[in-house]
């Protein structure tokens, strides 16, 4: 009898430790899945920046490059798109074709010399690349944060716990579009006589 008791005992002990570090485990990895929650919503509001900044400089270029319209209405639809966006991976995609359309534009002003000089084109210009700076920082806090909750959860006993709580891998990493990785072509005009 004295041995089914010590049994018992033990095996509540153990049932105890492993109740608690599930607990503990559990609640960490709702702490870091909020995390990821709030960082995505930091990306989301500087994307959202960008989204209501670029039709500012579509309109002042527009006034200067009239005829460029197929550009204009790519603009049109990557904003289109993005703003109707709902899961971050549907966001992340349309961003990238935002930020591809918005180099389009950027890449007007090659053309359109006295566009380079027009006070509000160069204001739009300065807030969009601060827009970007922002984006690179929040992107890479929310990435970090993805990791750090994958690597968390990949841990034994974690991943254990995280079976057992439902708890998944993230793979919304936000990687930077293609088009950022593409050689911008700068072709300067023959020297004047």
């Amino acid at each position: 009898m004295k041995q089914i008791v010590a049994v018992l005992a033990v095996l509540l002990v153990i049932g105890l430790i492993v109740s608690g570090m599930y607990v503990s485990r559990r609640n960490q990895m709702v702490r870091l899945n909020e995390t990821i929650k709030s960082n995505w919503a930091e990306v989301d509001v500087v994307l959202e920046r960008r989204a209501d900044l670029i039709p500012n400089l579509v309109a002042t270029v527009k006034g200067y490059a009239a005829q460029e319209q197929t550009v204009f209405d790519d603009v049109d639809k990557a904003r289109t798109q993005y703003m109707n966006a709902q899961s971050p991976a549907d966001k992340i995609a349309a961003s990238n074709q935002l930020y591809g359309a918005e180099v389009k534009v950027l890449a007007l002003a090659e053309n359109y010399p006295q566009l380079k000089s027009s006070e509000n084109f160069l204001r739009l210009q300065d807030e969009l690349a601060g827009t970007e700076n922002r984006i690179a920082v929040e992107r890479k806090r929310y990435n970090d944060s993805i990791q750090d909750y994958n690597t968390f959860i990949g841990l034994f006993p974690n991943s254990i716990f995280a079976r057992w709580g439902g708890f998944q891998r993230n793979n919304d990493y936000f990687a930077a579009p293609e088009a950022s990785r593409e050689v911008p072509k700068v072709e300067f005009p023959p020297p004047s006589r």
